[in-house]
């Protein structure tokens, strides 16, 4: 086993007293003993837990990928569901709708570039389609999230569960 080494336990007296009934006077230190280990088999260990978090982390980047690229062979289409594009007014709402399409989810930023617009008229156009979609069926085509998602922070994203509903 190696060097042993002794620690001091604090428990409840009535723990304490029946720990004595039970366990004779020569066994306890190895009743002790085992008990700990028995339960640190059960406790994963924290490198365990943060490499399945890295595992999950690149299989999501990886999903996000295959999605990416079933949307730029037309594979991965969104003809059942609500269509987004009824909710645009002009060509830039369709311009934004379809980025939003193709790449999941972007910044104000983004869009603005693709768009050759600035920013504000982004902002208040996503606000228009989400409020407008909102008040028609009970949930918004984009919605925005503060948060990181998809390696993107304060970002619109395309609301994927109401386009693929039938």
């Amino acid at each position: 086993m190696g060097k042993m080494i002794s620690i001091s336990v604090k428990i409840p007296e009535e723990i304490y007293n029946e720990f004595i009934l039970r366990v004779s006077e020569g066994e306890r230190s190895k009743f002790i003993r085992e008990a700990i280990m028995e339960k640190l088999q059960k406790v994963p260990r924290p490198d365990k837990i943060l490499e399945l978090e890295d595992r999950i982390k690149k299989l999501e980047t990886e999903l996000l990928k295959i999605r990416r690229y079933l949307a730029d062979l037309e594979i991965l289409t969104y003809e059942r569901g609500v269509n987004p594009h009824s909710f645009c007014l002009d060509e830039i709402d369709h311009k934004i709708i379809d980025y939003l399409l193709h790449y999941k989810g972007a910044t104000t930023p983004e869009l603005a570039e693709y768009t050759k617009t600035n920013r504000w008229l982004i902002l208040n156009r996503l606000r228009r389609i989400q409020k407008l979609s909102k008040k028609q069926i009970g949930k918004p085509v984009v919605e925005y999230y503060a948060g990181e998602r998809a390696g993107k922070r304060k970002a619109w994203w395309i609301n994927e569960e109401i386009i693929a509903q039938e």
